[in-house]
This record gives structure tokens, C-alpha cells and sequence, in this order.
């Protein structure tokens, strides 16, 4: 694509470009493209029009998601705007138990009547035998869709993650002055954090996607260092609000989600994020066309449509930030643009797992705290 680019640009410089010199010159790499991606099993589709003209033959959409009530609500109108002749059906589905059961009726080939799916991190190696073969990498990068390749599933192609989870602290800032607040992780170490000096999740997560950025080792010694301090043990967000009544000061690694959620909820306004170096971001809220769709092409626009600014915008607006940090203009590539990152690709995706049970050990096997 760079070469093309250059191609163009000297032939516009010299006053001698044209839309058919351009198209010309793309056409071989788009060729090249789907005859790849055909080699490997995939469909490849060669323009947008040629996928909007099929969307219009099909002309209805039925979509799991994990939106609900007015950001459900919100995306659908906003989609059906954008494109008037798709019916648009949308469920919701959400919580450990029916992921699960989506699963097994999955496996069991009951599950037909979804276009597209949202897939759960939890679940995550589950579906990709029950995708579409889209090659939604190859459309992305010749530019047939308009989605970043950067949240495309790079292994198997067909799996785009609109959403990323980015890893932060909170703290309430009438307990604690901002100065004093750690802007590393290394900064919980201090001897003034030591006895119960903040919260930590049990489980992780935010701690493991540190791994990119420093090596397992290094990770795993920082774990150690971090239980040394006697920490108070916490499961999940849930902590937040009473953190936000003033129980708390100070909460090490969740999602600046929950946080941005608890803070809009809070009469407060005590609750505080602080975004720690390096940022750890990790891939979420992951979409794929279903195997069996009836509707495939609408289902593509569907996805499509939800990595667009617009598309961004109310996932940030109702999550909140719940779009992707490599979707420009969304609400955290803004907030930690030029901050050093640990950001875990979609290689070092299938490792997460074990190196979360690998700082649970090096934590002691922490429990949460009754009522925490």
C-alpha cells in the first residue's frame, strides 16, 4: 500500500493524476488479496459496493450484543439512519451462565438465527470454529472496510474487538491528595503504601497485561513486592462505592471503565482515575460474523458500523469508554495518547490466562475479604 501511495502521490505532483490511474494501480494488490485469502479458505470480498449490494438483497440483520437498554437502543437507530433497508433485531446477552449456554447451543448447531456475535473474553477460543470466513484482516488492510487492522484478530482474521480495556487506579481525592497519588505502578512499592494502604484485585488481570511491557519475571517480582505491602484484598469493581463514601483512598489496577461508571455515579464527586505508566490495554467487546448467518453482508456492515466514529462515540457515551484506544477520536485513545503502553497483542492474547494463575501465586493465593 505504501508503494501505491507514493505511486499516486508523484502522479498528482506531476499534475497527471487521475481516480482511474489510482484504481488502476490498486487492483493487482487487491487481486493478490483475495486470491490469499481464498488460498486459506476465506472470502474476500473486492469493494464496499459489492457488499452493500448484497446487504440490500438480504435487507434484515439479527445481532447478539453486549449493549443494553439505550446504548442497544442508541446504536441500533444509529445504524438503521446510516442504512434505511436493514431490519435490525438485536439481543442482548451477557453474564458467565449464558455465555455458556450459548456455547453449548452453539456446539449442538441450535444456535442459527444470529447474523453476528458477540464474543465473550471468557469464551473467547470457543468461537472461532462457528465463524464466517470472512477475511475481515485482508478487507480492513486493501481498505474495502473502513476498520482499523490493528483490532482485527490477526490469527484467525474474522474477529474484530471494538472496544479495549485499559488498566488504571482510582482513588478518592478528599482522602488522598492527587500529588500523592502513584503515576507508576512501581509507585505502590513506596514505604508509605505499606499496611493497608489500598485495594488490589485478587484476580490480576491488569497486573498480567503488565507482561509485554516487562517479561514474565520482572512481572512476577513486582507481584511479590506488591503482596509485601499487605495490600487490602478485594474481588472486582465493587469496592468503588464505598471507596466513593470515603471507606477507601486508593485502588490499584481495574478497568477505566468501571471506574469512569462509579465516578458519573458518584454524588460525591471524591472518585478520581489516574492513569499508571505503563499503560496496560488488552483487547475486548469482540464481534465475528456466525457460521450459519442468514444475513452475512448486513452483518459486516453491522460490525463495521460500530468501529465508526460514530459507532465509537456511543459506545464511549454509554460504557462509558467503551471504545477502542486505536479507533482515533474515540474516548480512550484521547485520554492516554502519548503515554507508554503494555499493550497485549493478539499473539500474547492466549498467554493471559496463565500468567494471571502464575501472580496469583506469586500474590500468596490472596482471598478477597469478606464483603469485598
Amino acid at each position: 500500500m505504501r508503494r501505491i501511495f507514493f505511486l499516486a502521490s508523484v502522479i498528482a505532483i506531476s499534475g497527471y493524476f487521475t481516480p482511474s490511474v489510482f484504481a488502476a494501480a490498486a487492483m493487482p494488490n487487491l487481486a493478490k488479496a483475495k486470491q490469499d485469502a481464498e488460498s486459506k479458505g476465506y472470502v474476500f470480498m473486492t469493494s464496499k459496493d459489492e457488499i452493500l449490494a448484497k446487504a440490500k438483497q438480504e435487507g434484515k440483520l439479527e445481532a447478539l450484543t453486549f449493549l443494553e437498554g439505550a446504548a442497544k437502543r442508541a446504536m441500533i437507530d444509529a445504524f438503521r439512519k446510516k442504512y434505511p433497508f436493514i431490519q435490525v433485531t438485536v439481543e442482548e446477552i451477557g453474564g458467565t451462565d449464558e455465555y455458556q449456554r450459548f456455547i453449548l447451543e452453539m456446539k449442538a448447531g441450535r444456535a442459527k438465527k444470529w447474523d453476528t456475535v458477540h464474543i465473550s473474553n471468557q469464551v473467547y477460543a470457543e468461537y472461532p470454529p462457528y465463524l464466517r470466513k470472512f477475511d475481515i484482516l485482508g478487507m480492513a488492510d486493501q481498505g474495502v472496510l473502513n476498520i482499523p487492522a490493528q483490532i482485527v484478530d490477526s490469527n484467525h482474521r474474522n474477529i474484530v474487538s471494538k472496544g479495549t480495556q485499559v488498566a488504571v487506579a482510582a482513588y478518592n481525592k478528599k482522602l488522598i491528595a492527587p500529588d500523592k497519588v502513584p503515576t507508576t505502578w512501581e509507585g505502590f512499592l513506596k514505604p508509605e503504601f505499606r499496611g493497608r494502604k489500598f485495594l488490589v484485585d485478587v484476580r490480576p488481570l491488569s497486573v498480567a497485561n503488565l507482561v509485554p511491557a516487562w517479561g514474565l519475571e520482572k512481572t512476577l517480582e513486582f507481584a511479590r513486592k506488591i503482596a509485601e505491602q499487605k495490600p487490602i484484598w478485594v474481588r472486582g469493581s465493587r469496592s468503588l462505592t464505598p471507596m466513593a463514601l470515603g471507606e477507601y483512598s486508593l485502588f490499584m489496577g481495574l478497568n477505566a471503565s468501571s471506574v469512569l461508571e462509579a465516578q458519573a455515579k458518584d454524588p460525591s464527586k471524591s472518585l478520581e482515575v489516574q492513569f499508571l505508566e505503563p499503560v496496560p490495554v488488552r483487547f475486548g467487546s469482540a464481534d465475528g460474523v456466525f457460521g450459519t448467518a442468514n444475513h452475512p453482508h448486513t452483518a459486516l456492515l453491522w460490525i463495521e458500523f460500530q468501529v465508526s466514529p460514530e459507532g465509537q462515540e456511543i459506545l464511549d457515551k454509554y460504557g462509558p469508554a467503551d471504545g477502542s484506544v486505536y479507533v482515533a477520536g474515540s474516548m480512550l485513545n484521547t485520554m492516554i495518547r502519548g503515554k507508554p503502553q503494555s499493550f497485549l497483542t493478539w499473539d500474547l492474547q492466549k498467554n493471559l490466562d496463565q500468567w494471571v494463575k502464575r501472580i496469583v501465586e506469586a500474590y500468596g493465593f490472596p482471598v478477597a475479604e469478606k464483603g469485598r
